[in-house]
């Protein structure tokens, strides 16, 4: 029942949200169920830094902020978890570039 809900909050640009798995270090949206997933990959490089890799949204699934989404956890993370990152993948380049918080900008590696 919770699967056809957050399907439908998402069909209906209902609320969006973002799971972090630890483990395998990546911030993930369930799109359609649980079949089509958007993500964020990233990878701890140094102790206390992190490299936001690549950001993937399903070709059906674009332009409606999903990414958007995934690119402020992934943020919001770095600061929570008080960590520098280092942003490889474009799509955060442009996030920050667009909202450059005094919190984000911070935090980014050179």
């Amino acid at each position: 029942m919770a699967h056809a809900a957050s399907q439908s909050a998402l069909e209906l640009g209902g609320p969006i949200r973002v799971e972090h798995d630890r483990r395998r270090r990546q911030f993930s949206v369930r799109l359609n169920g649980c079949h089509d997933r958007a993500v964020l990959l990233y990878e701890y490089v140094g102790k206390r830094i992190v490299d936001l890799q690549h950001t993937e949204v399903p070709d059906a699934y674009r332009g409606r902020g999903i990414a958007k989404h995934l690119a402020k956890a992934a943020l919001d993370f770095v600061v929570e978890e008080d960590l520098k990152a280092h942003l490889t993948c474009w799509y955060i380049q442009k996030y920050v570039k667009e909202n450059p918080l005094p919190q984000y900008l911070e935090r980014l590696q050179p």
